[in-house]
């Protein structure tokens, strides 16, 4: 446990972040947090505010900096009287850009601003939000079922992308960096498709999944599929894991379950069964023609059919994590872009 209870939450506005956030505040913790724009710092509050306990008083126990992944300006000063850093910032696009650098760059760099400035003002604690793409894109071993913390992405895998190299890579800056800082301890998240109920109309890209699925606009659905989790228990894990000792020098995957994207459509399919949500399937065939003139479909293309499952054990051991149900982040993912009219 921290003795300083004062956390710097960097990428403040995002999904993730907020329910960090909120639980941090929650538990007593004073939180400072980054965000790139101004203006999604008012934004960030005005979600956080209704969903936490009414004695907190936000004037003081939630403050924001401006930073910029990109520019060292303004780091180690806005670190400066926090005990410990989350480090969730990182770029997560729909569609992957056309210089993969533009999302590797920021990644990368940002994470080793993020870690110099909490070694520059002493910090000795540090969580990272990561992803499974940092340890999935690779063919397991023959005999091999599940993934789990100790395999890494291998960048030059036909599965690989520029998310996903740039997760890999920030990763690996991470743990690297932190071996020259001995006296700081690193844990990373690597969660899945995140989903569950967003704070605030601000959805982040993980949730246009469901929106995608909800609005009806495609036909069919692709063969594709996710490692599920909700976004409630990755922030429990961030948390569990700063209150944790011995989750430091560890990753830790964060996913409930894998589900194919046509169970997902059925799920709400069910639930909604007004709307025209697709639940047939598309041709591999169709999903490969179709992404000639789809960017945000080329992308998948590899992942046809592939099933990957994941090993969630250490997280259930060491965090005491008992997952959220898939289908019940799919079912309040849905509700929360009905309930702020994200949907048609």
């Amino acid at each position: 446990m921290p003795r300083n209870k004062s956390v710097f939450v960097t990428g403040g506005s995002g999904f993730i972040a907020k329910h960090i956030i909120r639980l941090l505040l929650d538990e007593g913790y004073s939180v400072h947090a980054s965000v790139r724009d101004p203006a999604r710092a008012d934004e960030t509050r005005a979600a956080i505010a209704p969903n936490i306990k009414e004695a907190i008083d936000l004037n003081k126990k939630l403050h924001f900096s401006v930073l910029d992944l990109n520019h060292d300006t303004g780091w180690t000063e806005a670190l400066k009287g926090s005990g410990s850093l989350i480090h969730t910032a990182s770029p997560f696009p729909m569609t992957q850009p056309a210089n993969e650098e533009d999302l590797i760059r920021p990644a990368v760099d940002g994470t080793k601003r993020a870690i110099n400035a909490a070694q520059a003002v002493g910090m000795e604690r540090i969580i990272m939000t990561s992803s499974v793409v940092a340890i999935s894109q690779k063919r397991l071993a023959a005999g091999r079922t599940r993934y789990t913390e100790s395999d890494w992405t291998e960048l030059h895998s036909p599965l690989t992308n520029a998310y996903s190299k740039s997760k890999t890579m920030a990763e690996k800056a991470a743990w690297s960096l932190v071996r020259e800082f001995p006296e700081i301890k690193l844990t990373t998240i690597n969660p899945g498709l995140v989903l569950g109920p967003a704070l605030g109309p601000k959805t982040g890209t993980s949730l246009q999944l469901i929106q995608r699925l909800m609005r009806g606009k495609d036909p069919l659905i692709p063969r594709l599929g996710f490692p599920v989790v909700d976004v409630r228990d990755v922030a429990t894990m961030h948390v569990r894991a700063l209150q944790t000792p011995e989750s430091a020098g560890s990753r830790f995957i964060a996913t409930e379950r894998f589900m194919w994207m046509q169970d997902i459509a059925a799920i709400l399919k069910a639930e909604y069964p007004d709307r025209r949500i697709p639940t047939r399937l598309a041709p591999d065939w169709l999903v490969k023609f179709m992404a000639f003139f789809d960017p945000s479909l080329r992308s998948v293309v590899p992942f046809l059919g592939l099933e990957q499952h994941f090993d969630n054990t250490a997280a259930s051991e060491v965090l005491g994590m008992e997952f959220i149900e898939a289908r019940q982040a799919i079912k309040t993912s849905a509700a929360g872009l009905i309930r702020d009219h994200l949907v048609d």
